[in-house]
């Protein structure tokens, strides 16, 4: 994981695997999300404060590298950092990366997005309260903060 937190680690279930028995497409996908949550979970930016001020993340982009392929039992080890960011926190992108157990990078997965009013079904800000949290996210070298 060359230094990064993990974030998620999860064993690769038969549900998740394909005719040509190592981890199927979406499967990846769905790492990520719970990876993305639980770095999010990490800084305190929970299930709770998406309830209470009726905000959640949606994704406008979602790039799947494949690099290496993942079997049956093997055990996913998901890190997270926020590659670029407005100042309001409003826009984001974020680079993970997932790791199997022997050490070998199998994929990354590049998003860009934002937070959505749950209430009015609009883009929004992000909190005050939430956003100091939400910079606090790891961040890659290469991080730029933007207007």
């Amino acid at each position: 994981m060359h230094g990064k937190r993990v974030f998620y680690q999860g064993q690769v279930l038969w549900s998740q695997v394909d005719a040509n028995r190592h981890l199927r497409h979406s499967a990846y996908a769905d790492f990520g999300a719970q990876g993305r949550i639980e770095a999010l979970r990490s800084v305190g930016i929970t299930d709770e404060s998406f309830r209470e001020f009726h905000i959640g993340p949606i994704l406008f982009r979602e790039e799947l590298l494949y690099l290496r392929e993942v079997q049956p039992g093997d055990t996913l080890h998901i890190t997270c950092e926020v590659l670029s960011m407005r100042s309001d926190g409003s826009r984001w992108s974020f680079r993970q990366e997932m790791y199997r157990s022997d050490g070998v990078k199998a994929a990354q997965i590049n998003t860009d997005g934002a937070w959505i009013d749950t209430r009015h079904r609009k883009l929004s800000v992000i909190p005050e309260t939430l956003r100091t949290l939400f910079h606090t996210l790891p961040r890659c070298e290469e991080f730029t903060l933007t207007d």
